[in-house]
Parts: C-alpha cells; sequence; structure tokens
C-alpha cells in the first residue's frame, strides 16, 4: 500500500501550483474545473512518482495557521545538506519566511522548514 496523493486547499490556485513546479520541481497536469462547483484543481506529479493536488473552491474558509489540528506540514526530500542549504537560501531570497533551519533537528533529520504557500509550512531534507 502506498498514499496516491495529499490535497492542500488553497486561494490562489496558480500560484500554488506555480511554488511547486518552480522550486520543487514538480510536474502539473492540465487541472480540472467543475463548471456547476467552481471546484478547481491541478495535480503536480514529484520524482519517485509522489503526488500533490492543490484545490480551491470557493466558499472555502482559511484556518487559523500554523499551529492547529491537521496536517502540519509537506516534506520534500532534496538528496542531500548543500541542496536544502541551496533550496531554502533561494526560497528566503525570493521573500519567504523561514521558519527553522537548515539544521539537524533532536531526532536526527537535517532540515529546514519554510512558510511558504499561503502559510503553509513545507518542510525540506534530505
Amino acid at each position: 500500500m502506498r498514499i496516491e496523493h495529499v490535497a492542500l486547499y488553497v486561494n490562489d490556485l496558480e500560484a500554488a501550483r506555480d511554488f511547486f513546479v518552480k522550486y520543487l520541481r514538480g510536474v502539473s497536469n492540465a487541472g480540472y474545473r467543475n463548471i456547476n462547483t467552481g471546484f478547481r484543481s491541478y495535480f503536480i506529479t514529484f520524482d519517485g512518482g509522489a503526488r500533490l493536488e492543490v484545490m480551491s473552491k470557493p466558499g472555502v474558509a482559511d484556518m487559523a495557521k500554523p499551529e492547529r489540528t491537521g496536517y502540519a506540514h509537506v516534506a520534500f526530500s532534496l538528496g542531500s545538506r548543500e541542496r536544502v542549504d541551496a533550496l531554502t537560501a533561494r526560497l528566503a531570497a525570493d521573500g519567504f519566511a523561514v521558519a527553522s533551519g537548515p539544521r539537524v533537528t533532536g531526532d536526527g533529520y537535517y532540515e529546514s522548514c519554510i512558510v511558504a504557500i499561503e502559510g503553509n509550512r513545507i518542510e525540506l531534507t534530505i
């Protein structure tokens, strides 16, 4: 068994898609739109086959962030400390807040955490 995909509701669908394509080398499908409900989504596929669905729909309300119940972050394995460091620096230079790291955590992970899409956290790790 494997996780098929994870989904994330956003307000700015194109900005979310563009973030994952530009910074994390995801490949987006052409998108889906339900004209009856206003629901729209893109599936973004990453190396190794993992997929993320970014979605928008009229009436979906923002929840308080970053500390709340539910999913806390999505983590991307970049393969090396150097890649974590480089992408963290690039995202910071492009105006994204670095919540933590790069650092070795208490449980031995090398990671950084970026506040990215609409306040949602993206973890970068080896």
